[in-house]
């Protein structure tokens, strides 16, 4: 038991701090909508727009996913026709302002329904800022205010009577209820003027200019030309006499100088040539080297043929 007690105040101590965080992270941000009324039809109908703005508010109506309309907050309308509308959370995408009358009831909108959707303005330090789309627009003569209300309806006096009313007879006619209000009247946007593109310019018709007219000459007299005179026959020329070639001169050798003859000088005998006997070989003394050290015979053993047969014996290399 003292378990479960201890478990239940940690729950409830948890869910405590938990409100309290929301609450603290939901006073850091705020949420406001501003924005600006007009009135279409005053200067019309010379109406002061201080009188058409008085006791006029509008309201902020919010579209939920299950289709309902929710209204989160509204809001006063001064006289230069300002409102501000101080919000509790943010808002979706599907939010509008509703501008009402002094009797408390919707105006018709003067422009489309997108005029007044709410969009984000501005967001500084933690305030996010809306306002409708473009200017609310209405009419003077469809949203009444304070100045166009009717005439208040004093309670009778109390000792001076009414006169008596006259008797009228029956009437027939059916009585009606309590008229409802007026129905909200749908402005459909006026259809905008068709686009008309302009034609393009007419092709020009290009006529093509008149060529020059061709002159031709006048044909010239025929030129006679004199008969040819008859040719004239000179005699074929003599065939020429060849008279025989000179024989070339025979050219007779120059007699070549005569050959001389060389003879051999006499050469003069040498003179003997002394041989030295040469001296005798110096004798070359070599001591013998010591006889090479006896090394024991080894026996490698072979992994698969076994022990080698031993060495012979060692031959020495000096005598």
């Amino acid at each position: 038991m003292g378990v479960h007690s201890l478990c239940q105040s940690f729950l409830f101590l948890s869910l405590i701090l938990f409100g309290a965080v929301n609450l603290c992270s939901a006073d850091d941000k705020t949420f406001e909508v501003v924005g600006t009324t007009e009135c279409a039809d005053c200067n019309q109908f010379n109406f002061k727009t201080s009188q058409a703005f008085s006791g006029l508010r509008v309201t902020i109506d919010c579209k939920l996913e299950n289709g309902d309309v929710k209204r989160f907050g509204s809001g006063e309308v001064d006289e230069q026709g300002k409102f501000k509308v101080s919000l509790a959370q943010k808002l979706n995408d599907k939010c509008y302002a509703q501008l009402h009358s002094a009797a408390a009831l919707p105006c018709p909108a003067h422009n489309d329904i997108e005029a007044s959707k709410i969009v984000l303005k501005s967001k500084t330090n933690g305030k996010m800022t809306f306002a409708p789309a473009k200017t609310l627009q209405f009419s003077a003569t469809l949203c009444s205010s304070k100045t166009f209300l009717p005439y208040w309806k004093h309670p009778p006096h109390p000792w001076v009577k009414p006169l008596p009313k006259p008797t009228l007879p029956p009437y027939t006619h059916p009585w009606f209820h309590k008229p409802t209000p007026s129905p909200v009247p749908v402005y459909t946007p006026t259809p905008k003027p068709p686009v008309v593109e302009p034609l393009p310019p007419p092709v020009p018709v290009y006529t093509p200019t008149p060529k020059p007219p061709v002159y031709k000459p006048k044909p010239k007299p025929p030129v006679y030309t004199p008969m040819p005179k008859p040719p004239v026959y000179k005699p074929k020329p003599k065939p020429p006499v060849y008279k025989p070639k000179p024989k070339p001169p025979v050219y007779k050798p120059k007699p070549e100088p005569p050959v001389p003859v060389y003879k051999p000088p006499v050469k003069k005998p040498c003179p003997p040539v002394v041989v030295k006997p040469l001296p005798p070989p110096v004798p070359i003394t070599k001591k013998p080297c010591p006889p090479l050290p006896k090394i024991p015979p080894k026996y490698f053993h072979h992994p698969k043929f076994g022990h080698y047969p031993p060495l012979p014996p060692s031959i020495p290399h000096h005598p």
